[in-house]
C-alpha cells in the first residue's frame, strides 16, 4: 500500500502553531493600537495613523505566524524515500499552504467565539472614536425627524419655535400695553395653543420644503402680537428662522452622508488590506515549508 504524500500530523502541528501565534499577536496589537488611540481630539495618534499601523500589524502577524507555521509544517513531515527533488519541492510547498489554510481557517472560528470578544472590543472602540462625527451628525438628524411631535415633547422644533417669541428689545409699544410683563395672548387662542400652531406650521413647511405666504402671514401675525414686533419684521423673522433650521438640517445631513461615506470606504480598503495579507501569509508559509523540508532531509 502507498503511503499517503500529505503528513497531516505535520500540517496540524504548523497550523495550531500558526493560529496561536496569530491569535497573540493579534491580541497584542489591539493592545497596543488601544494604548496610543485617546478620545482627545489633540492627544493620541490620528485615525489614519491608527489604519495603517493596524494593516501593517495584521501583515506583520501574517508574515510571523505564517512563516512559523510553515517552516513547523516542513520540518516536521515524513520523509519521503526515492521521491525526485521537483516533487519534494512540491509536497513542502502543498504543506505549508495547507498548514496556513487550516490555521487561517482555526482562526477565524476562534475569533467568532468569547475570544473575538476580546478582540473585537479594541476595533470597535477604534471606531467609536474614529466614527464621532458620524454619530453627532445622526444625533443631529434625529432631533430634526422629531419636527412632527407637538410642543413641549421635547423634539428640537420646540426650540426653534420658542426663538421666534422673543421679545424685541426695542418693542417699548407692547411693554407699556402689557406692564405685568405676561405674554399677551393671541387672537383665537391661548399662548400655548398658539404655539403648538405654530410648530405644526414649521412642521409641515420642513417636511415639503417651503412655506405657503399665507402661513407665514398666520405665524407672523402671532409672533408679532407674542413678542411686539410689526407684521413685516415678525415675517421676516420667520422665514429667517426657517431657512436657518433648514440649513442646519441640510448641514447635518451632508455631515452624516460624508461620514458614512468615509466608514464604507475604510472598510473597503481594510478589507482588501486584509486580503492581500492573507495572500502574503500563503506564500510565507508555503516558502518557509520548503526551507524547513530542506532542512530536514540533510
Amino acid at each position: 500500500m502507498t503511503a499517503s504524500a500529505v503528513s497531516w500530523g505535520a500540517i496540524a502541528a504548523g497550523a495550531a502553531a500558526a493560529a496561536a501565534l496569530s491569535l497573540i499577536l493579534l491580541i497584542l496589537g489591539t493592545g497596543l493600537g488601544l494604548s496610543s488611540v485617546s478620545p482627545w481630539a489633540q492627544d493620541g495618534i490620528s485615525a489614519a495613523t491608527f489604519g495603517v499601523s493596524t494593516i501593517l500589524w495584521i501583515t506583520f502577524t501574517q508574515i510571523v505566524a505564517a512563516g512559523a507555521g510553515g517552516y513547523l509544517a516542513g520540518r516536521l513531515r515524513t520523509r519521503w524515500a526515492a521521491t525526485n527533488a521537483d516533487e519534494v519541492y512540491f509536497r513542502d510547498t502543498a504543506h505549508g499552504f495547507l498548514a496556513w489554510a487550516v490555521a487561517s481557517l482555526a482562526t477565524a472560528a476562534l475569533l467568532t467565539t468569547v475570544i473575538g470578544s476580546i478582540v473585537g472590543g479594541g476595533v470597535k472602540t477604534g471606531a467609536a472614536i474614529v466614527g464621532g462625527a458620524a454619530t453627532t451628525a445622526a444625533g443631529a438628524l434625529a432631533a430634526g425627524s422629531e419636527v412632527g411631535k407637538p410642543a413641549g415633547a421635547g423634539g428640537s422644533l420646540d426650540y426653534v419655535v420658542d426663538t421666534l417669541f422673543r421679545k424685541n428689545v426695542n418693542a417699548t409699544a407692547t411693554a407699556a400695553a402689557n406692564p405685568s410683563g405676561s405674554a399677551p395672548q393671541a387672537a383665537g387662542g391661548t399662548t400655548t395653543g398658539t404655539t403648538a400652531e405654530v410648530t405644526r406650521v414649521f412642521a409641515y413647511a420642513l417636511r415639503t420644503g417651503t412655506m405657503p405666504a399665507e402661513d407665514v402671514r398666520q405665524v407672523g401675525h402671532i409672533v408679532a402680537q407674542r413678542t411686539g414686533l410689526t407684521q413685516p419684521e415678525a415675517e421676516k423673522r420667520v422665514t429667517d428662522t426657517l431657512a436657518r433650521f433648514q440649513t442646519t438640517l441640510r448641514e447635518a445631513e451632508a455631515t452624516a452622508k460624508e461620514a458614512a461615506d468615509k466608514a464604507r470606504k475604510a472598510s473597503a480598503y481594510a478589507a482588501l488590506w486584509l486580503f492581500i495579507s492573507l495572500l502574503i501569509g500563503a506564500f510565507v508559509a508555503s516558502l518557509a515549508a520548503t526551507y524547513g523540508g530542506r532542512q530536514r532531509d540533510l
